[in-house]
């Protein structure tokens, strides 16, 4: 009947000729089969991993993004001194402008132990913000430790800081040290988007007790973009002491939340990732321990933050392991258990976290030969629920001091960067 209704010769209202009608009309029929067959859609194109390099042979790379943009933080130059590189791709990290050196004095930046070298954030208006553990030469110097050499090259030490000036540069470098001496471990810095910046160190000051087990974590905080600094405060217990040659982690989220990750050293030999969050712009902490970690060392371990559609997750180390897990600020707790990385632990360290739009998460991490030796860099891709998936891959290569950085790139897909 439907073919007596439609001659060849005639074009319907709809724009179709009889033959163009009824060969929708069959694909619409066969659809509607496969439907009612329970057949599945056409599968989801599977997410990809790009291995990208460092520009100008830099090594530890940072990267924050945001509007399209990547912001690349690196190091080039001895593990002793050196400096820091900032960069910019529009293109998902295809190519990138021209480099601009952020510290103001030339070498006072430094890679060895892989933790002590730059951070950066981005603020208000595309303020960029970076803050780095000083080499011995840096200036302007710290707080003195009154139990070490006044002349020595380590006494001093600073933790600096500088902020993109809106003409292509950087701020002067300076010294958010104002009593707290004998910087050691990797320092921080996080931004929110109300204009907070906020800076954290392990250190020791003149009423703490001797020894690691007498440093705490202390935080500066900016109200105006960082044009000025509060003095620092302790936000960590002092009964916890602080790991001395580990790094700690900020995060600044929405509406005064903010977050940090620091090691102890209770006891000496108890060495436990802990969480510190705050819900009042860093004006108060609370703490809780992530995980449990027993060793008569200083492990030299770090970690990471990652906010995205999953909400916001912190990867840590542990006992030659690698981790993550969802955490809740307002509730200082983790939401959900660790999730380790595939495999047998063995020597895995730095673990780096990213999200893409669609709640996949990629962890990457690396494992090196020892002290100033180059290493393999991993990952892993795990799906919004945590389940990992079947991509996964390495790759040799990895220089001395440096670690991988898992990007989730504009286009949605990932890269990882060492």
């Amino acid at each position: 009947m439907m073919g007596a209704l439609l001659r060849p010769e005639e074009r319907p209202e709809c724009g179709y000729t009889a033959d163009e009608a009824m060969k929708i009309i069959t694909a619409g029929i066969g659809c509607l089969a496969l439907v009612l067959a329970g057949c599945s859609p056409a599968p989801v194109e599977p997410t990809s991993v790009t291995l990208l390099r460092v520009p100008a042979g830099g090594i530890q790379p940072r990267v924050v993004q945001a509007d399209g943009t990547l912001h690349l933080l690196y190091y080039v130059g001895e593990n002793t001194g050196g400096d820091l590189f900032y960069a910019t791709s529009t293109d998902s990290a295809t190519t990138f402008a021209e480099p601009v050196r952020v510290n103001t004095q030339a070498g006072s930046a430094l890679s060895g132990g892989t933790i002590r070298g730059g951070e950066i954030a981005l603020g208000v208006d595309g303020r960029v913000h970076v803050a780095w553990n000083g080499s011995t030469v840096a200036q302007p110097k710290g707080p003195l430790n009154p139990a070490q050499e006044a002349d020595s090259p380590y006494n001093g030490t600073p933790f600096l800081y500088a902020h993109s000036d809106g003409k292509g540069g950087f701020s002067e470098q300076r010294n958010l040290m104002q009593y707290t001496f004998a910087l050691d471990g990797g320092g921080t810095v996080a931004a929110d988007g109300e204009g907070n910046v906020y800076a954290a160190w392990h250190g020791s000051a003149p009423d703490s007790a001797p020894a690691e087990a007498g440093r705490q974590l202390y935080l500066a905080r900016s109200t105006d973009g960082g044009e000025t600094f509060s003095e620092e405060t302790a936000i960590s217990d002092a009964a916890q002491g602080a790991c001395g040659c580990c790094s700690a982690h900020l995060f600044a989220g929405s509406g005064g939340k903010v977050a940090a990750f620091y090691r102890t050293a209770r006891e000496i030999e108890n060495r436990d990732g802990f969480l510190l969050t705050s819900t009042d712009y860093g004006k108060s902490f609370q703490g809780s321990m992530l995980q449990h970690w027993q060793i008569s060392a200083c492990p030299m371990s770090s970690a990471s933050f990652s906010e995205g559609p999953n909400g916001l997750f912190v990867s840590w180390e542990t006992d030659g392991q690698v981790s993550f897990a969802p955490i809740d600020i307002e509730s200082g707790k983790m939401t959900g258990e660790p999730i380790a990385a595939p495999g047998e632990k063995s020597a895995r360290k730095h673990p780096s976290l990213a999200q893409n739009d669609k709640g996949e998460i990629l962890l990457a991490w690396t494992e090196v030969g020892g002290w100033g030796q180059g290493g393999t860099v991993y990952w892993q891709l795990f799906d919004k629920s945590g389940k990992a998936l079947e991509l996964r891959g390495s790759a040799e290569g990895l220089p001395a001091w440096s670690f991988a950085t898992a990007i989730a790139l504009p286009s949605g897909e990932f890269a990882v960067m060492y």
